[in-house]
């Protein structure tokens, strides 16, 4: 390649694009802006064993700096519009992704998962499956594990399954999967999109670069899925369903999951032998079996490890039952859309733990969600006055304000009755007291197993 590499962002996504340009040969200089890291920590971050070419600078970037790049690799956390950013686009200085410039060095076959919510029990799904059919499978991206750290060892006959956000979708480029998957679109993230109408432009970009040999993986139950989906002819659209009988796609019929194409019916599973709680859940498995089924994986591959698969942490995850209270992490529900799925998979009366970040969004369909079935919301975070407020204005007076997580689930602990649950959903991002959903949870879960 030959370029002169800056890349933006001294965070996991950030170092490990470094480690890549730089066991490549490539010329790289990681720059990030927090003047508070010093050269020695920064570099320690970047894990590769020469380091001696990797070029550092902290702090303001300087035309000086610039005159000397090829292209920007940006973390994902960066926004587009950061001052920096806007300067290298007046300069017409490329700005790559961090999946994008993965993509370059890709030398297999690339399937990715997008969407509002899902995204990481489908991708942990389709890893799951694709590994069972072929053991040269990456399973990478948003889920955690930077695609710059694992896509110099693909090979032509590899598979990548990747977790793709719509912060990494705003800037790629060449990026082609061979099979693609838009989950769901509801609003999230508009503090960075600033309206719904541009994320959800992000999404549908992950089908950008595929043609009519791909497929596109589409949720017809989800309006704004399939209304947008409608629009796209340069690739092959399958729908998967589980509410409609689809004349083609991937459906639920006479308490089955089957893929129907050419007026046939191939059955996958019993919807009875799955394992996971919720509606989502259903949705979930039903887009990896499309997913897999057109990746050209055996029916009984694709039936005996969806049967065996138990979920993912921080997703609706059984924790521990104490004095017959029984007690759910799901951490990963970041947005009100999650949280919504949540509260429905719940079956017993539920006190529920939410709050958090704010990133913009409102919370009225997941209060009115609440119907009967929540017993008390208790709140942390930045968001709790907003959620409070919205919840007096739909008649929802049982809250209760907590300092710290750990002083909410105590609380729950101390009022929830036998048969009772308790769920953390927090309907919100974590970063206001956490650095990362993860750690969110992970936390949650030491205070239940202390109760």
């Amino acid at each position: 390649m030959s370029k002169k590499y800056l890349v933006a962002g001294g965070g996991k996504s950030g170092v490990c694009a470094t480690a890549l340009l730089a066991r490549n040969h490539e010329s790289v200089t990681l720059f990030d802006e927090n003047t508070k890291i010093s050269e020695d920590e920064l570099l320690g971050r970047v894990a590769c064993d020469d380091k001696s070419d990797i070029k550092l600078h902290i702090g303001e970037l300087t035309d000086e700096i610039l005159a000397d790049v090829d292209a920007m690799v940006i973390s994902p956390g960066i926004p587009t519009d950061a001052a920096f950013a806007l300067k290298v686009k007046e300069k017409n200085i490329p700005i790559l992704s961090e999946i994008e410039l993965a993509y370059l060095y890709e030398k297999g076959t690339v399937c990715a998962i997008t969407g509002t919510n899902g995204k990481t029990t489908t991708t942990t799904l389709v890893g799951e499956i694709m590994k069972a059919f072929n053991e040269k499978t990456f399973v990478v991206g948003n889920i955690g594990i930077p695609y710059t750290s694992l896509c110099d060892k693909t090979s032509v006959d590899s598979v990548t399954v990747a977790e793709i956000s719509s912060f990494q979708l705003e800037t790629i480029h060449t990026f082609h999967p061979h099979v693609s998957a838009v989950l769901n679109i509801t609003p999230d993230h508009l503090n960075r999109h600033y309206t719904f109408e541009n994320y959800a432009n992000c999404k549908l970009d992950i089908t950008k670069n595929q043609t009519t040999d791909d497929y596109a993986i589409f949720n017809y139950d989800d309006i704004e899925t399939r209304t947008r989906a409608t629009l796209i002819n340069h690739v092959k659209v399958v729908y998967f369903s589980h509410a409609e009988q689809l004349e083609e796609g991937v459906c639920v019929s006479d308490g089955r999951v089957v893929v129907r194409e050419n007026g046939r019916d191939t059955n996958i599973l019993r919807v009875d032998d799955i394992k996971l709680l919720g509606v989502h859940n259903l949705e979930n498995i039903l887009a990896a079996v499309a997913m897999t089924y057109y990746m050209g994986v055996p029916v009984d591959v694709i039936s005996k490890v969806c049967t065996e698969f138990m979920g993912v942490e921080h997703r609706i995850e059984y924790v521990k039952t104490v004095n017959d209270v029984a007690y759910y992490n799901d951490s990963k529900g970041t947005n009100p859309d999650a949280a919504i799925k949540a509260v429905n998979a719940m079956t017993k009366p539920t006190f529920l733990i939410g709050g958090g970040y704010d990133k913009k969004s409102t919370y009225d369909e997941w209060i009115v969600s609440f119907g009967t079935k929540i017993k008390c919301l208790v709140l942390i975070g930045e968001t709790a006055d907003a959620i409070e407020a919205c919840a007096n204005a739909h008649g929802f007076d049982a809250v209760v304000r907590a300092d710290s997580l750990e002083q909410a689930v105590r609380y729950c602990h101390e009022h929830a009755k036998s048969g009772d649950a308790v769920l953390l959903s927090p309907a919100c991002a974590s970063w206001d007291m956490f650095d990362s959903y993860e750690q969110r949870g992970k936390l949650f879960k030491e205070y239940v197993r202390n109760l």
